[in-house]
């Protein structure tokens, strides 16, 4: 069970004076546009970091320079947010560090946390480790070693995911806490900051893809906008059922490693096993080297909707934690009992 003074103190947050909020809703939203725009606008404002028709954002001498940039704006939010958490609320700094998800580490919530994303993705898990039999890989570290020895592996699986976690996640959510959003304008309006910081990429496909008709490059964005808000959800809705941000980082990563499921078309053998960083995040299954019988599709899809399934099932047990940063559950009848008046302890 948490310490009785740390829940205390954060509970001492939402209710600074009863009911009133420790900041104001318009703050909250400046904040939240204020952290997006430094989190983004930095990679543009050196020759290092912005790329060019002749420079893709994939060139080691880009990702090296964006990694610095965002680490230094990683820095600056989270010194920002501790500030106004201690300060405007009058709080210790550790129980600012519990808000923030940076304590306590409770290596039960990560766990259970990753086998509900493995679950959904069980699918996905199938088609990659059984039928193109990457499963041998995933118990060798050299493996994992050879991904994270290129700039992209580094960027999408460590990196990427520690950064925009600790922004989006550890910074953006302790201040809507902080002003008494409700849990479900959290989970659901909160993650459309993490959707919008990668409109951006619009802009840089069309640089490095000027042949790409507008509109393919549009629909592009609008896809990669969409999933990385439904990402956002559901880490966000982990980050306040446990207060873990390790466990929303290696959701995120795994995310990255797994890449979207294929929703159309037959799962095929893949004889020779590419490294995970050669297929992007965001792209499908890639075609195999033989055909196999429709079973193997049958069995991908039915696998599929079981994940799904199974997830829907399993989310509010398994991301139960006495840690949680506010009190909800799927069966509150009135807005009182879903407010950040209500912990958990």
């Amino acid at each position: 069970m948490a310490p009785v003074s740390v829940v205390a103190a954060i509970k001492s947050l939402y209710s600074k004076h009863q009911d009133e909020p420790t900041l104001s809703v318009n703050t909250v939203r400046l904040l939240s546009v204020v952290l997006t725009l430094l989190y983004v606008v930095p990679l543009y404002l050196s020759p290092t970091t912005r790329p060019t028709p002749s420079l893709s954002r994939d060139a080691p001498s880009v990702i090296r320079a964006r990694i610095r940039i965002v680490s230094v704006s990683c820095m600056l939010a989270s010194l920002l947010v501790l500030w106004l958490i201690v300060n405007q609320g009058n709080s210790s700094v550790g129980a600012a560090f519990t808000l923030m998800g940076w304590w306590p580490i409770s290596v039960a919530d990560v766990a259970r946390s990753l086998l509900l994303t493995a679950v959904l993705f069980i699918g996905p898990l199938y088609e990659r480790g059984i039928v193109e039999g990457e499963w041998r890989s995933w118990f060798q570290p050299s493996k994992h070693s050879e991904s994270l020895r290129g700039w992209i592996g580094w960027r999408n699986y460590i990196a990427g995911p520690i950064t925009e976690e600790i922004m989006f996640r550890s910074g953006l959510i302790p201040l809507h806490l902080l002003a008494q959003f409700s849990p479900g304008h959290i989970v659901f309006i909160s993650p459309l900051y993490f959707g919008i910081a990668h409109v951006h990429h619009f802009y840089e496909f069309r640089l490095t893809h000027p042949d790409t008709p507008a509109w393919a490059a549009l629909l592009r964005s609008l896809v990669q906008f969409g999933y990385t808000t439904i990402f956002g959800w559901y880490a966000t809705f982990v980050y306040l059922r446990t207060g873990s941000l390790l466990a929303v980082i290696l959701i995120h990563s795994f995310c990255n490693w797994s890449g979207l499921p294929r929703f159309w078309g037959r799962v095929e053998a893949g004889q020779t096993i590419s490294p995970p960083i050669t297929r992007g995040k965001s792209e499908p299954r890639g075609s195999g080297n033989g055909q196999l019988s429709i079973g193997w599709t049958i069995a991908y899809y039915m696998l599929l909707v079981v994940g799904a399934v199974a997830f829907a099932q399993l989310l509010w047990p398994l991301t139960e934690s006495y840690h949680s940063l506010i009190s909800f559950s799927p069966y509150a009848s009135s807005p009182a009992a879903s407010r950040g008046s209500s912990f958990s302890s």
